[in-house]
This record gives structure tokens, sequence and C-alpha cells, in this order.
């Protein structure tokens, strides 16, 4: 396996964090949603934001495209959407008397999949069999996406009317959740603040919307190839052997609690061990530390295990997140050179 110079993981990490300052100049007080949003990005991952409307969701993703240089696409999920609307379709050109291929939205670097569980489990299939496969598959003819490929998807609460919520399986495609929440009034506050500025600088512009103008005020400071390069930097990140333990003994830990439905799958632990080489790469290290897993842990697991549906969970209160904290708790950190 390659393995990275002290040098070059401080050059990733000042990229890296070049593209973090950039969103953050958009998007107010959410710095560390930001970061785990850049590490899913250097992971190779994907996102599930699970939020109420209204919280910055597509403004966010934006201004994370504009950061990385790379395209952007948006897909709102609403119950008539076909899967072909995601992917494209096949049509037969006349004049030329060929079928031609007809690229869907998700053929772009990063795209937000708007309100997901609002599209039928068809529809939302097809978008994640693209995430897990990294291409799209027509009349037997494969279509690669573009470098970077990375999809946020956000979820409304389940409780919301017209959802349909992602299976297990799907879920488990995701390898980090986030929430954005409300902000703190004085971050509100500030919000107000630079929408009024950008709304005077942009006077006489023909902008789309408040939050394109917002998103201005955004620079890209990489390149998509750059960004790809720093995706593939991120897997030479070294692990030791203790910290490969370290993670299987979280994940295999959740398959033997008596709260616990359905533990963590194999690859949670690869998702793990790829956010957990993103993380060493924003701080600036070639190798990871223990306290890189136990912080991903619950971002990257939480979301996979069920809960055991015993009117006794229900009526403690207990959630994933608070069992997988507990779990993290009482197991030995160990001691990587």
């Amino acid at each position: 396996m390659n393995t990275i110079t002290p040098e070059a993981a401080v050059q990733a990490r000042d990229e890296a964090r070049r593209v973090i300052n950039q969103v953050e100049r958009v998007i107010v007080g959410k710095r560390e949603t930001i970061e785990l949003l850049v590490i899913a990005l250097l992971a190779q991952g994907h996102v599930l934001i699970e939020d109420i409307p209204g919280v910055g969701k597509t403004t966010l993703t934006k201004a994370m495209a504009k950061a990385i240089g790379g395209t952007f696409k948006r897909i709102q999920f609403t119950p008539d959407l076909l899967p072909g609307d995601v992917t494209g379709l096949t049509i037969y050109n006349q004049k030329t008397e060929e079928f031609v291929f007809n690229p869907g939205p998700i053929f772009a670097h990063l795209v937000l999949a708007d309100e997901i569980n609002r599209a039928t489990p068809k529809t939302q299939s097809a978008l994640l069999e693209a995430m897990g496969e990294g291409h799209v598959t027509a009349d037997g003819v494969t279509h690669p996406l573009p470098r970077p490929f990375f999809v946020i998807a956000t979820q409304n609460p389940v409780e919301y009317r017209g959802t349909y919520p992602l299976p297990e399986a799907q879920m488990d495609r995701f390898l980090l959740r986030v929430r954005l929440g409300y902000p703190e009034r004085k971050e509100e506050e500030e919000l107000l603040a630079r929408h009024s500025e950008v709304g005077n600088t942009a006077q006489g512009q023909q902008e789309n919307s408040p939050s394109d103008a917002l998103v201005t005020r955004a620079e890209a400071v990489l390149q998509a190839e750059q960004a790809h390069d720093l995706q593939r930097i991120t897997t030479c990140v070294h692990l030791s052997q203790a910290a490969r333990e370290y993670i299987v003994a979280i994940t295999a830990g959740t398959r033997g609690l008596p709260q616990i439905a359905l533990g963590a799958s194999p690859r949670a632990s690869l998702d793990l061990q790829r956010a957990a080489q993103a993380a060493a790469i924003i701080a600036g290290r070639e190798f990871v530390i223990p306290d890189d897993i136990k912080r991903l842990a619950p971002h990257v697991l939480s979301h996979r295990l069920i809960l055991q549906g015993t009117a006794e969970t229900a009526m403690s209160g207990t959630t994933t997140q608070g069992v997988l904290q507990r779990l993290l708790d009482e197991l030995p950190i160990p001691a990587v050179p």
C-alpha cells in the first residue's frame, strides 16, 4: 500500500481547510457540519442530511460545489419522479437513426438529492445504485459518473406527510448522517446581515434567488481534479493494526447489544476506516489516531443501527445514538504508536 509523507499530509490539509473556509463564508456557525461534509467527500462517501426545510441545506451544497470547482445539479424528489428522470434516458434520434443516451441530472460532481424520502422506493433505488456503483447502465451500456462524484441527500423527518422512509439497506449506503439544526440567535442575525449585504451588492444583477447571491461569497479554491486527487491521497493514510482492531471492536460490539436488533455491517467498518483517514487528512496527519475513530463513529454508525422494537425500549427513550455512545465509553481506547 502506498503511503504519504508528512509534507504531503500538511499540503492536503491546507487544501481541505480552504474548502471548509470558503463554505463557512456562506453558511454561518456550522463549521463542524461543513467539516463532516468535507470528510465524506475525501472518503468518497455520500451524506444524508436529516432536517427540517429552510435551514440552508441547498445553499450548503451549492457552496461546496463552488469551492471544489465542480458542477452542481439539484434533483427535487417527488412521488411522481421516475428513475429515468434521475439517471437519464436512451432515446431514438430520427436524424441520425441511432439511439442516444441523454444523461440525467445525476451526472455532476456534486448532486443534491432534495427530499429523497418523498420519492417512491423504485426511484430512491435508482439514485442509490448509481451512488454505490459509480456509473449508470442504460440499455446494456455503462456510462461512468464524473469524478469526484458526491451526493448530498436531504430527508425530512419521517413524521412529515408524504414521505417514504429509506429502508435499512439504503441507509447503509450513506457514509454519514448529519443534521444542521436551527442556528443560534447571533448566528441567525449574522445570516440576515449577510443576505442584506449580498442583496445590496447584487442590485441590478440577474440572480436566481437570494441563496444564489449568498453563494457568490464563496470562491473556487480547488479544481475538480484536485478534489479527486485529495480522495486518492486519503486512501494512503496509514492505519495501524491497533486502529483497525478498534474499528472492528466498535462495529462488532453493536451486534451483540440487547437493545439493537440490527448491528453495523462490514460496510460500516470500511466506511468508518475511510472517514477516519479523511479526518486525519484534515488534521494534517499521515496516520489515524483513535480519537478520529471515536469522534466519527456516531456519525457513521447511528443511522445504520435498528433498535429492538420492544415496549421497554420505547418507554425508556432509548436511541441508537445513546446506545452507541455508551458502547464507545465502555470500550478501551488502544494506544497507537
